[in-house]
């Protein structure tokens, strides 16, 4: 098949379950334009190279005008979408409640925390032949923990998860496909989750208690203005759970996919820090991100053009033989496993620190109940987004 329609074929969801043998037809043809006009880059050098390159912009408004979408205003964009320094101030922001320097101790002191969260969940498939790993684990447990992080009530999760469907569905970047129903869906949602998460903070101002949105608004001298605390908000509570959903049920899969490393992790637990950065290389959660030049830049001998959509594949990077060797081994044990999991550059992932104990507790509750599991269905039912790549349900007969 033609390499100019290699994003289309990697967002049709007829090839979510295996989009690998995509991704090396990719690395094999370089970086390619797209019937769509964008460059698609999948390659491990070039992805590290761009995720590090002050030309290469994160903010859709860079877009040049055939490429524009309507977007909001910079305060109404989560930090996630912005170029230092604005970047850099919201991100600043962002961390002091959440990690070094101000607040070193917060992820680690919640270990006790998730790990008695972890503990409910498993007790509660004791006795069971049948489960839906991702609604009986994969999605609670970070669920939890991120509603206890910011001090969102867990009760109202209903209504958010929602809310995060179509926020992530907005996300997604299939080409060919009439973005409107769904751009106006995700506004909406990111509008009433914006509105819903600043009251909770507001209402813990000059009364804090020991969460992040009691930070957010009472940090002397002010912070984050009120379109600025809604769109942080967002973006914490949403990528707090939906990637780390992700990375648990890939995870699973995985290793029951793989039982001779399912039982090595059941004889040596002391694995699973490493097994679960073999996850982050082998079955990223996070597949692709787009970004835009700031410049006409050269990429691997080929020239990509000022304000065009540039989508680098990370999944594709992860297996780069030449970055890794026999990329497509699943290896727990792997070493020199600098992966782009958690992306690169200035908007390395938040969240990792977060993911990466909640991954570990979680399969190291779950692995004791794995030994005699079996599939219900492989492929398993995957989302239909692309760029957020995990099953929908994951039926497992234990």
């Amino acid at each position: 098949m033609a390499v100019d329609t290699l994003l289309e074929r990697i967002t049709d969801h007829a090839n979510r379950p295996d989009p690998y043998p995509l991704y090396a037809e990719l690395r094999e043809a370089g970086v390619v334009r797209q019937t769509d006009g964008s460059y698609l880059v999948g390659t491990y050098y070039d992805i590290a190279a761009l995720l590090h390159d002050p030309r290469v912009s994160s903010d859709p408004r860079n877009l040049a005008p055939p490429y524009r979408e309507v977007v909001p205003e910079a305060g109404q964009l989560s930090f996630i979408r912005l170029d230092d320094p604005e970047h850099h101030r919201l991100r600043g922001l962002a961390m002091r409640p959440f990690g070094p320097p101000h607040s070193p101790h917060r992820v680690d002191a919640m270990r006790g925390q998730i790990a008695s969260i972890t503990a409910e969940l498993a007790e509660a498939l004791e006795g069971r032949t049948r489960i839906d790993v991702v609604e009986d684990f994969a999605y609670p447990l970070p669920v939890t923990v991120i509603c206890r992080l910011l001090g969102v009530p867990r009760e109202d999760e209903p209504v958010f998860r929602e809310w995060s469907a179509a926020i992530v569905d907005v996300a997604d970047i299939t080409p060919g496909q009439d973005p409107g129903e769904r751009r106006t869906a995700g506004e909406q949602a990111l509008t009433e989750m914006g509105r819903y998460l600043v009251d909770l903070a507001e209402g813990r101002r000059g009364h804090p208690g020991d969460d992040m949105l009691s930070a957010f608004v009472n940090e002397p001298g002010g912070a984050f203005t009120r379109e600025e605390l809604a769109a942080t908000a967002v973006l914490l509570l949403v990528a707090g759970h939906e990637t780390t959903v992700n990375l648990i049920a890939n995870g699973v899969l995985t290793l029951l996919r793989h039982p001779d490393q399912l039982d090595r992790l059941r004889r040596e637990p002391d694995l699973l820090p490493a097994a679960v950065e073999e996850l982050l290389r082998y079955e990223p959660p996070v597949q692709i991100r787009r970004r835009t030049p700031l410049a006409n830049i050269d990429v691997a001998g080929v020239t990509v053009p000022k304000g065009v959509p540039l989508i680098l594949v990370l999944a594709s990077g992860n297996r780069d033989p030449k970055r890794f060797p026999d990329p497509e081994r699943f290896d727990p044990a792997r070493t020199d496993n600098q992966h782009l999991g958690f992306g690169g550059g200035v908007h390395l992932c938040y969240g990792a620190p977060l993911a990466r104990v909640e991954a570990q507790t979680a399969l190291g509750a779950l692995i004791p109940h794995l030994g005699a599991a079996t599939l219900l269905r492989d492929p398993p039912a995957y989302r239909h987004n692309a760029m957020l790549r995990g099953p929908r349900h994951l039926p497992v007969e234990l």
